[in-house]
């Protein structure tokens, strides 16, 4: 399923393979406090971020750089 997320003023498009509407949810909320917290190597992937693929409890960000792909963990 694919859904589009609204994440700084840009439009994401978000890939679950699970209906799972809690998830899209709680990937805004970790995004939000992996940019203010997290390590440079993330913040760095979250602001030139393209779109997410969630599968079960974790979520991969695909960045303009190959390189700066990342999977973090929802839950």
């Amino acid at each position: 399923m694919k859904t589009m997320l609204l994440f700084q003023n840009k439009t994401i498009p978000v890939y679950i393979t699970d209906t799972n509407k809690k998830a899209v949810e709680k990937l805004t909320d970790v995004l939000n406090r992996k940019l203010n917290t997290g390590k440079n190597a993330l913040k760095l992937c979250i602001k030139s971020l393209i779109s997410v693929e969630i599968v079960g409890s974790e979520a991969t960000l695909h960045s303009y750089h190959e390189k700066d792909t990342l999977t973090i963990s929802l839950y």
